[in-house]
């Protein structure tokens, strides 16, 4: 029988395989097809390919397109354009049109494993140089039986380095030539193909142009495609406005395509959760793959917001959609800049004065406690051209600079004079003659540089103090006993000044 024999029989009867409204004749479960096992049963039995692409001969698709056309020669009164966006006379005719995209894309997919199998023994290696379904059919239809590519013009098909990559994969591959009724087939496959690719784009260009008027902030926001789908999906504008933010980035996900779902199965947008329409839009598509969730919920929750200013037939040129997308990428381009760099700041001029320090005796004994003294000073220092002398110091050699010049003498202590307590002057002379500044710890014995050892009598350093005790004594200016005689006694000391001379004991 005839297929539009048959399809005429069915749509009488009203069982009709109708693609585009989803309806089915009942007989088998579609669900249960494998359109794998159905493209072998084709192939193994030669069928023609018009007998598992049936969407192009379906009498729904005729008239669909005849009214496109229609609504394409007739101008749009702009009394349409007020009102309830359910009663505008195009907008059945938009959503079926929606609809009917995704079955061409799933009829596409078939047709393009069809002709892959079939050609398969001609050019194996086509299939994979070329995964394009377009442009796959276009170079099959121009190759047919050809060995020989070299006399085949394929750049206006493919770009360069594709055509030299097929021209010498064809001079080694294992293909044989087809019968001419295979090729034919072949050939019939590819028209098919060819023609469902151009109903999409005359289909596409009706929804564009006239989602501009029923939608127009939402398609500018999105684009008018993916408005028109999510319309469509949602059940028309006056749903999608009531739907809120959260379930419009994933409306979509469920069926990525009726046709493909229900007919094929080889049509798939990806395997990605939670991700429907908005996802793929050229929006969110345009930047990186860490910032498309991100973006998916800004498009989303603003393509709300213009569904229900349209639905209100409000800002009908689309200036507030323009300033939504205009906001999304400024965003999103804000989000992708680099992190600002650490810029590396002066230090401030130093304008304070010098800080006050802690004094008091605690510091000047500390201060006192580490200073450098002057055997640590005379270490320190060498003269030019001498060898300083140098002493172990545990494993440790140490220089001793000037100190190695020095006498030996052990010095005394040298009192500060701003420390030293007052004085009379009369008690000054009488202190005066004492030891002085010789410390206790000094001896007879000195070491001198030129004599070695010298012995000093201690009796005569004796002698001096008592010379000195006596010229102060009788120094003028005494206050109180400076006019007193002293006696002396027959030993030749000095008695006291007050008290009677000493008797002499036998």
């Amino acid at each position: 029988m005839d297929l539009d024999e048959h399809d005429g029989e069915d749509d009488e009867n009203g069982n009709g395989n109708d693609k585009v409204n989803g309806e089915s004749d009942g007989d088998m479960d579609e669900d249960d097809v494998d359109p794998d096992d159905l493209l072998k049963d084709v192939v193994a039995h030669e069928a023609d390919v018009k007998a598992v692409a049936t969407l192009m001969a379906s009498k729904n698709v005729k008239d669909l397109i005849t009214k496109m056309d229609t609504f394409k020669t007739t101008p749009r009164p702009p009394a349409a354009n007020t009102g309830p966006v359910e009663e505008d006379p195009e907008y059945p005719t938009l959503v079926a049109a929606n609809d009917l995209l995704f079955d061409i894309d799933a009829e596409i997919l078939l047709v393009h494993k069809y002709i892959k199998d079939r050609y398969a023994p001609r050019f194996p290696e086509l299939e994979s140089l070329i995964p394009n379904a377009i442009d796959y059919a276009r170079v099959v239809r121009v190759i047919g039986n050809e060995m020989d590519l070299m006399n085949l013009d394929l750049k206006s098909l493919l770009p360069s380095a594709t055509v030299m990559i097929v021209t010498v994969t064809a001079t080694t591959t294992n293909g044989r030539p087809l019968e001419q009724d295979e090729l034919t087939r072949v050939w019939e496959a590819c028209d098919l193909i060819l023609l469902l690719d151009s109903t999409k784009r005359n289909i596409l260009e009706y929804v564009e142009s006239r989602m501009s008027f029923i939608a127009p902030n939402l398609s500018a926001i999105i684009g008018p495609t993916t408005a028109a789908k999510i319309m469509g999906t949602a059940g028309g504008l006056t749903a999608l406005s009531k739907i809120p933010a959260c379930n419009l980035q994933v409306l979509g996900k469920a069926s990525t395509g009726k046709g493909g779902d229900r007919g094929v199965g080889l049509f798939a947008k990806g395997q990605m959760k939670h991700v429907g329409f908005v996802y793929y839009c050229d929006v969110v598509q345009a930047v990186g793959k860490e910032l498309r969730v991100r973006a998916a919920r800004m498009v989303a929750a603003k393509c709300v917001l213009a569904a229900r200013v349209d639905r209100a037939r409000q800002h009908a040129s689309g200036d507030l959609g323009l300033r939504m997308r205009d906001e999304i990428v400024g965003k999103l381009e804000k989000a992708q800049e680099p992190p600002p760099s650490k810029t590396v700041k002066a230090l401030p001029v130093p304008t304070e004065g010098r800080k006050s320090r802690r004094g008091g005796r605690r510091v000047r004994r500390l201060k006192e406690k580490y200073a450098v003294t002057d055997a640590q000073k005379a270490q320190n220092r060498m003269n030019f051209g001498e060898a300083e002398e140098e002493v172990f110091v545990g494993d440790t050699v140490k220089g001793l600079g000037l100190v190695s010049g020095a006498t030996g003498r052990v010095r005394g202590f040298v009192a500060d004079p701003n420390k030293k307590i007052g004085m009379a002057k009369k008690h000054r002379a009488i202190t005066s003659g004492g030891s002085g500044a010789t410390s206790g710890i000094s001896s007879s014995l000195a070491f001198t540089p030129v004599q070695g050892i010298e012995l000093e009598n201690p009796e005569v350093i004796a002698a001096r103090q008592r010379a000195a005790v006596a010229t102060s004594a009788a120094a003028p200016g005494d206050k109180y006993f400076g006019n007193v005689k002293k006696r002396v006694n027959e030993d030749g000391g000095a008695a006291g000044a007050m008290g009677p001379p000493m008797k002499k004991h036998k």
